[in-house]
């Protein structure tokens, strides 16, 4: 299998370099050539698989050349059989065709845990086919930090720098990233918001000279091709668990950066019935505001209570963008460099294309902690600030009620106290044993300003082989 850019300029790759190489030369991102097709057969007959097997089915054809078939499937035994629950992402029911899919019974009690837990195993496995070594460099809005570090520690050639913006992550989420011990860990935390630390990213993978050739970059946010593929793989297992593939389902997905519900798109494409998708999104709305009125238009970013969408620039939308301009990468770089400079709308008829698939909501922090103590007095069931923003998006854009509706629970409530405690809510959640000790573990991060040469300055000094 072969991929290529959404902005069309840069050379197709294989998997290897594009897990290695995130970022496009052209400035796109990387999406498969053509994407594998499953019969209703074909998913009906995966009824009853492990997570590890079914994710072997899912995601195979998009490694087969890279990866022979028994390494990874032992990558992804190891890969999942870390996880905390036996099967891996429970289903909670809340109410009659409605449920919760926890993704957050990974090491680091988020559903980032599902692509970063194997796409370290990936690296290594490469890497060290190819001898080479590379820095990691991510931009995190609070979960994908902690999840990258806790997925790449171990491996032998890689350093890592993840930036986080200053003051603005909860302090669970900060304290999962900087308490990791290692000499190739280092976090930064940037005088800035997440769009600020995402576009230093960018930029670096753009122009790599600060480097001095002696090393590359590779990518752990979800530009990152290799994090959309694994995270493909649970909307089939909520199928499979509720009926599917003989009954459609419904998904709500709280998201920012539009990887995880782009996830559910191929999922669709890929053979699985899904008759819609619900974009859940806080005051940061520009995806809601495109998706229900075509006008894709950058505000000033908000601090909400759910600080892993406090994002304006979704990088992954660009690759919905793609297949909606029937894979023309010209025209998506025109239009995302028009959109840099003020709002943009696409075609109608593209828009409503969308639509057919497609809604959104935009809940705000009352509406947040309203539903956050809506759940817990009616099922006892406590909801992070995240999820609690799909329940509610899910529950005001719910085309049909006959048809199952899954809100993806991308986060242990136990990572946002603040926000529950806001709600209204009597218990507090307590944090799972293996992190117990979070808050008596050292510290260790460095705070620069919202400056590129800076970061890049600290990152070309502190790799190892500097």
């Amino acid at each position: 299998m072969r991929y290529i850019s959404t902005r069309g300029q840069a050379p197709s790759l294989g998997f290897e370099d594009v897990l290695l190489t995130g970022l496009a030369s052209d400035g796109g991102l990387y999406v498969p050539e053509s994407l594998p097709h499953f019969s209703l057969e074909e998913i009906r007959s995966w009824r009853g698989l492990s997570y590890a097997d079914l994710a072997f089915n899912v995601m195979y054809p998009f490694v087969e050349e890279a990866i022979p078939e028994d390494d990874f499937r032992e990558m992804l035994k190891d890969t999942y059989g870390v996880f905390a629950h036996k099967a891996v992402a429970p289903l909670v029911q809340l109410d009659t065709n409605e449920w919760v899919m926890e993704l957050f019974r990974g090491p680091t009690l988020a559903f980032k845990d599902f692509a970063l837990q194997l796409l370290g195993r990936l690296l290594d496995y490469v890497l060290e086919k190819r001898k080479q070594h590379v820095v990691i460099m991510g931009a995190t809005s609070g979960d994908t930090g902690s999840a990258a570090i806790e997925g790449c520690r171990r491996c032998e050639h890689v350093d890592i720098f993840i930036l986080h913006p200053y003051q603005r992550v909860s302090e669970v989420q900060r304290r999962q990233m900087t308490t990791v011990a290692g000499d190739n860990i280092h976090n930064i935390a940037v005088k800035g918001n997440f769009d600020d630390c995402q576009r230093m990213v960018k930029e670096s993978f753009g122009d790599q000279s600060f480097l001095g050739g002696k090393t590359q970059l590779a990518a752990v946010n979800s530009i990152n091709w290799a994090r959309i593929m694994a995270q493909i793989v649970y909307y089939f297992q909520a199928s499979l668990s509720l009926g599917g593939p003989d009954r459609s389902m419904a998904f709500s997905v709280p998201t920012g950066n539009f990887g995880d519900i782009f996830a559910g798109y191929l999922a669709k494409k890929m053979g699985l019935p899904i008759s819609q998708l619900v974009i859940a999104t806080n005051k940061n709305d520009i995806l809601h505001r495109f998706m229900s009125g075509n006008k894709y238009e950058q505000h000033q970013l908000e601090h909400t209570l759910s600080p892993s969408m406090d994002i304006m620039v979704s990088s992954n939308f660009e690759r919905l963008l793609f297949d909606l301009h029937g894979r023309d990468g010209a025209a998506v770089k025109e239009l995302l460099e028009n959109a840099s400079k003020g709002p943009v709308s696409i075609a109608d008829y593209r828009w409503k294309s969308a639509r057919k698939l497609f809604d959104s909501d935009a809940v705000d922090d009352k509406g947040t902690c309203d539903t956050i103590r809506e759940v817990f007095d009616q099922n006892e069931y406590l909801l992070d600030p995240h999820t609690a923003i799909g329940v509610r998006a899910a529950r005001n854009c719910r085309r049909d009620a006959s048809v199952p509706m899954i809100t993806l629970g991308t986060a242990h409530p136990a990572k946002f106290p603040d926000a529950v405690a806001e709600s209204g809510v009597s218990v507090k959640p307590e944090l799972p044993v293996h992190m117990a000790d979070l808050f008596e573990r050292e510290e260790r991060y460095t705070v620069l300003d919202n400056n590129l040469s800076e970061v890049q300055g600290f990152i070309s000094k502190h790799w190892k082989n500097a």
